[in-house]
């Protein structure tokens, strides 16, 4: 009974074996075929068949096993009848002679009730197996009709380019994705992201914060070549890079609008536009300018905020004309180093408003205590929606040329200045 039994477990482990071998790691060799799921799908079919033919020779085990001992029962059942009948006929002999053999049956009647508890178990186990056999069976059935199409190991960029989205939306894309642009003053073109509306406004995009996944603590170098992921479904984190951010902004005789849109953690959307945005030269540490603000209804938190902790509050945070800043360059206007401090690079005054490369806190609301050591606000910052205690759950930065800015979205807000007619349609 023991090797059918061991037969048994080894054939349940197998089934375990494959049911924890059809899973993708992004630490293993095999993790390339996790976004399409083919590879899954061939492992799983190339080994289903072997499995099928495992669980039909533990079926027959397991019979045979319950047949064994439901004989073996019905022999110690037989054997203790026989051994009262010979204590009741008075049989000295044949009596001690029973006890005994009675006294060995009852040892082997234990150890049967337990391999049937054994088998009882096994056969519960195989019952289980057997519901997520199928299951498998089916995932693998769905797993082959996606795997219909060709594996794609290769990202789609759109075939047209342009010296920025506005360009390849008038040259006519109309959908949003990755383009390749080429600034004017650009020595090479550089892959963006495009959000190109039904209104044929192409916007180009410089920053987005989704989840954290990213961490924006980085260097100068890492700030001014970009980092984080572009995806062609705007779903990652980056930062386009603030060379490119320069390029772009200042190549135009139309100048630019930067728009920054907000979610905070309840879901609700606001933004804020800023007229003649430009990012500039990397000797001039990538100076942030602009005219004035333009609109919208998250307010001007680039031009300070009376935290009410001193009168010059509103002055010292304010964002126009600041100088870029990262942990190893600082560049503002506090006798410490702000971007050090907060963890991320930002155009810093001593030291912000505004801050949207800060630390991602899930949740939104946070304390002096979980910034850590220096106990200052270094969140994804918006003074003038939320308090500075408060994290944003997904930003967005990004530019259009100032004629497109209102074509059809209605976003503009009261206080808007006039803008020698570009800002019409």
């Amino acid at each position: 009974m023991a090797p059918s039994l061991l037969s048994t477990a080894a054939g349940v482990l197998l089934l375990f074996s494959l049911s924890s071998a059809v899973s993708c790691s992004a630490t293993t060799r095999d993790a390339a075929y996790c976004p399409t799921t083919c590879g899954v799908a061939d492992y799983l079919n190339k080994y289903k068949p072997v499995v099928d033919k495992d669980l039909d020779e533990m079926e027959d085990i397991l019979g045979r096993i319950t047949n064994l001992t439901t004989g073996a029962t019905e022999k110690v059942t037989y054997m203790k009848d026989s051994a009262t009948q010979h204590q009741k006929s008075g049989g000295d002999v044949y009596y001690k002679r029973s006890a005994s053999i009675l006294d060995d049956v009852l040892r082997f009647e234990k150890t049967i009730v337990s391999q049937e508890e054994q088998i009882y178990q096994l056969q519960s186990m195989l019952e289980s197996n057997k519901k997520r056999m199928l299951d498998l069976k089916q995932m693998s059935i769905q797993l082959d009709q996606k795997c219909q199409d060709p594996c794609k190991d290769t990202v789609e960029i759109k075939p047209i380019t342009g010296k920025d989205c506005q360009d390849i939306a008038n040259k006519g894309a109309k959908t949003s994705g990755l383009y390749y642009v080429k600034p004017l003053k650009a020595k090479e073109q550089f892959l963006v992201y495009c959000e190109i509306d039904s209104f044929g406004r192409g916007f180009t995009v410089l920053q987005r914060r989704r989840d954290g996944k990213v961490d924006f603590n980085k260097d100068w170098i890492q700030y001014k070549e970009g980092f984080g992921y572009l995806s062609p479904d705007d779903t990652t984190e980056f930062w386009l890079g603030n060379e490119k951010m320069h390029l772009l902004s200042t190549q135009s005789t139309i100048p630019y609008v930067l728009r920054i849109e907000l979610t905070d953690w309840q879901g609700n959307k606001k933004h804020a536009d800023y007229a003649m945005f430009k990012v500039g030269p990397e000797v001039d540490m990538y100076r942030l300018t602009y005219a004035f603000y333009y609109g919208g209804d998250a307010g001007d938190a680039f031009d300070g905020f009376d935290f009410g902790d001193d009168p010059s509050d509103k002055f010292y945070t304010s964002h126009n004309g600041m100088q870029f800043s990262t942990s190893d360059k600082d560049n503002d206007k506090f006798q410490g180093n702000c971007a050090k401090q907060d963890g991320s690079g930002w155009w810093m005054n001593r030291c912000h408003a505004a801050h949207l490369n800060g630390k991602y806190y899930p949740g939104g609301k946070y304390t002096e205590k979980d910034a850590g050591e220096s106990g200052y606000d270094n969140g994804i910052i918006w003074a003038t929606w939320h308090s500075r205690w408060y994290s944003m759950k997904e930003t967005t930065m990004k530019i259009i040329p100032t004629n497109r800015i209102t074509a059809g979205d209605g976003q503009q807000t009261g206080g808007v200045k006039q803008f020698g007619g570009l800002g019409d349609n």
